[in-house]
């Protein structure tokens, strides 16, 4: 939700912001930013044990985990840290505690199967 508005600025109110779930079990997502491009930021929640299924990066993905654990194929990313996944580069993602992840990208992922 908007709380403030200029020619420069957007502030949001995050936590008026519903939580928006998505069709993967146990994962929700708040949009932050968007335009026509693609390109996004958003907060993403998943309870203990989700998972995204196999998808593919069309654009660079920046995520910071802030709170749990993001795994996938290639390691762990707890909370406080950051992982920056290549365009092309194709994983799943599972979370063995839960997790909130702030992630912006490039393009939507192309989620696949």
């Amino acid at each position: 939700m908007i709380i403030a508005q200029t020619e420069r600025s957007t502030y949001l109110d995050v936590s008026r912001i519903e939580w928006e779930p998505m069709k993967y079990p146990g994962c929700w997502t708040k949009v932050l930013y968007t335009d026509p491009s693609g390109r996004m930021t958003t907060l993403t929640r998943m309870a203990p044990g989700a998972r995204l299924p196999l998808h593919r990066h069309v654009g660079i993905e920046q995520s910071v985990v802030l709170e749990g654990t993001l795994v996938d194929g290639d390691g762990a990313c707890t909370a406080g840290n950051f992982v920056w996944r290549r365009a092309g580069s194709v994983h799943e993602a599972w979370s063995p505690d839960g997790c909130v992840v702030l992630g912006v990208f490039e393009a939507p992922n192309e989620f696949l199967g």
